[in-house]
Formats: structure tokens, C-alpha cells, sequence
């Protein structure tokens, strides 16, 4: 895994090896340097974990140039320049061999997806950062979906020493976040 910061707001893009296939989460912005990155191996796959557009901004220009297959869930698809296929919860994405689970978390946007590989690494998008879950924009009907949705089908799934990588910032893993859950659910953002 290579995880590169690009474009003003700090989006954090991840390119996936194995087998001599690539994906790439998030293809953010700056797409010179995320084609840079990708380089010869090519690109089998681009997902994008959710609709806002500092996800998505090199995302058509990346998918000309490769080929790759364009992926974000059905909930935020129609709001994304370019998209090849829906995903649900429970769905796997397959590259090089390896497998990742998509799990389907709302409340940062209706279509945010979590991926999960082997249990031991999660891409959250920005439906979960060290200190906290994703903004839901003061709605509190969606902070109670996303803070729950985190709460079982992320902590209540993996163990403590799960790492995650969201779409800005440092990573961080289950095990350290775990002991402020209360309390970010106590402060409603």
C-alpha cells in the first residue's frame, strides 16, 4: 500500500499491489501525481468511498487515461463524474487475489463506504478519523446514523489492533479510538 496526501484540502489517496494488479481508493485530486504513482503496472480500479467532490476531482481524468473500472456505492453514484459500477454492503472487491469487503456506513453521505481488508485494515473515507467520526453537518439524525453505524459495523467487528486510514490526516487504529467512543457520542459530532 502507498498512501499519497494530494490536492488543497489534504486528501489522503491509497494505491493497493498485489499480483500485478492496482486500485486505487479515492482518486482525489492532482491526477498527474496519482498517475505518477500508479505508473506502468496500470490501474485495474478506482473506488471512491464517497460523493463529496475533494474525492473525485483527478477521478475522470485517472480513469481515461487507464481504463479502470470506476466504483463508489449506488447512494452517491449519480453525484460522481464517472462510475462503471454500483456497490452495496457486503460486496468484495477483488485485486491481485486479495479481497476487500465493503461496508456501508451512512451518515457522512447516503452512499459512504468503508473497505476492509483481512480484518486488519480498514479505508474509511471520512466517515472515521482519529478523535472522532466524519462531519454530518449539525444533522443529528445523521451523526446517530454514522456514530452507530461505526460503532457495530466497525468497532464491534474488528479487534483493537485494526489499523485505519481515512481521507485526510494520520492513521491511526480500532484499539485507540476505542476508549472515546462515549464521548464523541456524548458531543453529537
Amino acid at each position: 500500500m502507498t498512501k499519497v496526501s494530494v490536492g488543497p484540502m489534504d486528501n489522503n489517496a491509497y494505491l493497493l499491489s498485489a499480483g500485478g494488479e492496482q486500485l486505487l481508493i479515492d482518486a482525489a485530486n492532482d491526477a498527474g501525481t496519482l498517475l505518477d504513482l500508479i505508473g506502468d503496472t496500470g490501474l485495474r480500479t478506482v473506488v471512491t468511498t464517497h460523493r463529496h467532490g475533494d474525492h473525485w476531482q483527478a477521478l475522470a481524468e485517472v480513469v481515461r487515461v487507464t481504463g479502470a473500472e470506476s466504483l463508489a456505492h449506488a447512494d452517491d453514484a449519480a453525484e460522481i463524474p464517472v462510475v462503471t459500477r454500483t456497490l452495496h454492503d457486503g460486496d468484495t472487491i477483488e485485486v491481485g487475489g486479495h479481497s476487500l469487503d465493503v461496508i456501508h456506513v451512512v451518515g457522512h453521505t447516503p452512499g459512504s463506504i468503508v473497505l476492509a481488508y483481512r480484518g486488519a485494515h480498514l479505508f474509511t473515507g471520512d466517515s472515521l478519523f482519529p478523535g472522532g467520526v466524519g462531519n454530518t453537518r449539525g444533522v443529528k439524525e445523521n451523526f446517530e446514523s454514522l456514530i452507530g453505524d461505526v460503532e457495530r459495523k466497525l468497532f464491534g467487528r474488528f479487534g483493537d489492533d485494526t489499523w485505519f486510514y481515512p481521507g485526510h490526516g494520520k492513521d491511526s487504529t480500532l484499539g485507540a479510538e476505542r476508549p472515546h467512543l462515549a464521548e464523541w457520542r456524548e458531543r453529537g459530532w
